[in-house]
This record gives C-alpha cells, sequence and structure tokens, in this order.
C-alpha cells in the first residue's frame, strides 16, 4: 500500500524549533487531520512534505521513496495564502497549472468541466480570479491542486474564508478525493470540521505531537462518556452537583453538559430524574469531542494556560 511516512522530523529556525520529533503516516483513501493552534508546526510539516524546505533530521518518505525523490505531479497542494495570478482568467490559469504538472490539455479540460459543475461555479470560468468572491477563489485554488490527478493532497486551513454553503461544498470535494482512494491531510485548528471528515489525525502542540490514532480512538481516550441532559422548567438542575461521579461540564442556556466515567453511571442521572418526578427533555450520551481533547491534553502540559472554547460533539442520542 502506497504510504506517506513522516519519521523523527525535527526542523529549526536559528534558535526556534518549530517540529520537534514529528511522526506519523496516512494511508490512501483516509482523510488524515493534522491539528493545532496557529503557530503550532502545521505548515511548516507540510511544507517539508512538500520538500519546499528541508527538515534538520528525520525522514519523509512515500511508499518508501524519499519524498525529494518523488514527482511533483504526485502532489496537489492548497496554501493557506492564495497562490494565483489575479488578472488570469480562471480557466486559462487552471489549464495552464495542470499542465505543468504533466496533464495533457484534454484530460485537465474534462476535470476542469467535472468540478466546475460539482462546485457550481461554471459561470466564473471565463473570469478573471480578482473578479471572483474569496469563497470562489478558494474553490478555484483547490481545483489548481487537484486538477492534474495527483496521488498525496496537502491542504492547508482549506476552509479558511469560506461560508456554511462553500464549506459544505469543499468538504463534498474532499470526500469525493477520499473516494478516489487519494492520500489527503489537511491541516485545521477548527476541531469540528476534522471530526466530521477524518479518518485518523495528529494534534500538534509547540512542534510537538501530544496525541494521535484514529478518530474514535483518539475520542474515547480520556476514560469518559458526555452526557447532554435538561429537564423541563429547571434549565439549572441544581441537584445534579450532588450525585457522585457527575461533572458539570458546562452549563448551556438549554441544557447540561456532564462528564461520567461510564455509562452506568450515566443512568444514575435518570434515575434520580425519575425519583424526583422530573420530565427529561434531553439525555444523549458521546465521548468527549477532539476539542475536548485538545484541550484536556494541552492544559496538563507544563506552564500551559489555554480558554475553553468548546465546540459541539458528534451526538448519538439515546432514546429515553
Amino acid at each position: 500500500m502506497m504510504t506517506l511516512t513522516i519519521d523523527h522530523v525535527h526542523k529549526q529556525f536559528g534558535t526556534f524549533t518549530a517540529v520537534d520529533d514529528v511522526s506519523f503516516s496516512v494511508r490512501p483513501g483516509r482523510i488524515f487531520g493534522f491539528l493545532g493552534t496557529n503557530g503550532a508546526g502545521k505548515t511548516t510539516t507540510m511544507r517539508m512534505i512538500l520538500d519546499i524546505i528541508r527538515p534538520d533530521q528525520g525522514t519523509i518518505t512515500w511508499n518508501g521513496t524519499p519524498n525529494r525523490d518523488v514527482p511533483r505531479r504526485e502532489f496537489g497542494y492548497l496554501p493557506e495564502e492564495r497562490g494565483l495570478y489575479p488578472k488570469m482568467v480562471v480557466e486559462d490559469q487552471l489549464l495552464f497549472l495542470a499542465q505543468l504538472y504533466g496533464a495533457s490539455r484534454t484530460q485537465a479540460l474534462k476535470e476542469l468541466d467535472e468540478w466546475l459543475e460539482r462546485l457550481e461555479i461554471t459561470e466564473n470560468r471565463r473570469k478573471r480570479v480578482e473578479q471572483l468572491s474569496k469563497g470562489n477563489q478558494q474553490k478555484i485554488q483547490f481545483l489548481a491542486a487537484v486538477l492534474h490527478d495527483p496521488e498525496i493532497l496537502i491542504l492547508d486551513e482549506p476552509f479558511s474564508g469560506l461560508d456554511p454553503v462553500n464549506a459544505e461544498q469543499m468538504k463534498q470535494a474532499f470526500l469525493t478525493m477520499r473516494d478516489r482512494g487519494k492520500t489527503i491531510i489537511f491541516s485545521t485548528h477548527q476541531l469540528d470540521d476534522a471530526q466530521e471528515l477524518c479518518h485518523d489525525i495528529a494534534i500538534i502542540h509547540r512542534g510537538h505531537i501530544v496525541i494521535q490514532g484514529d478518530v474514535p480512538t483518539v475520542r474515547q481516550s480520556m476514560d469518559q462518556q458526555i452526557v447532554r441532559f435538561s429537564i423541563a422548567g429547571d434549565s439549572q438542575v441544581p441537584w445534579i452537583e450532588s450525585l457522585d461521579q457527575v461533572r458539570v461540564v458546562r452549563r448551556r442556556e438549554d441544557y447540561l453538559e456532564l462528564a461520567v466515567p461510564s455509562g452506568e453511571i450515566a443512568q444514575t442521572i435518570l434515575a434520580e430524574a425519575v425519583r424526583r418526578q422530573a420530565v427529561v427533555t434531553r439525555f444523549e450520551m458521546t465521548w468527549p469531542s477532539l476539542n475536548d481533547i485538545f484541550l484536556s491534553v494541552v492544559r496538563k502540559l507544563p506552564g500551559e494556560v489555554i480558554a475553553s472554547t468548546p465546540i459541539e460533539p458528534e451526538r448519538q442520542p439515546i432514546v429515553v
């Protein structure tokens, strides 16, 4: 199987260590999320994968071949910053870039027709890039990365600046490339996007990988579950604090988010509500979100103070 392998990679700029002993692998047909805050080392690692810059230590290989020896057409890159010619017509620019990567004009034109229709931007093919909205420019940037049919896609903050409609179209495009068996890495600090799309993730913080694995395993690594709970007529539920091994994580406007060590303990919440003759209007169980995992792991590191910015975990409702 063609696997992209990053093995003990280290990169330093002067006295600043940007990436320190980073290792992970990415398999075809799976979406890999490379996650972390701004400045964590994501872009530096991606540029090393692309051989734009080279590691001081460690190796990067594609199916055992050093990345510097892998043909450039095997890579597709969507950078965080815009990299298009603003005054060039969209169609001319995309066909030009695809042919630079070795694609035939006929094949590139066929792919272009399909992608423009898929992303609902056919009407923009004869416009200059500078005439497009930021969201449509991002779509064109994505097409520049995929039109030559690369095997490895490197996508740096691909949802930056996208409204919900454009973000959803971009997600569907990723899934299309996944189904074609491509090797896909995308970086983001929006962990809800990764939780929705990724098979595997690695979280990097200050140049170090702090946790990695497939998404279900990572989400279950905290040995606790999350319960979303509310009862009619009482948004605060003050008695919940008295229950053994039940911890209030967040008080939302219309429900509580509770941490429990097991499903059995979660059932004690329902039992107490029944005992009090309360009307349960919401009872959902799930694993902690990737955002919660990140906050938990990073807060345990020496000298870290991280503000809580929760995201919505995937829900797995339990019928009551």
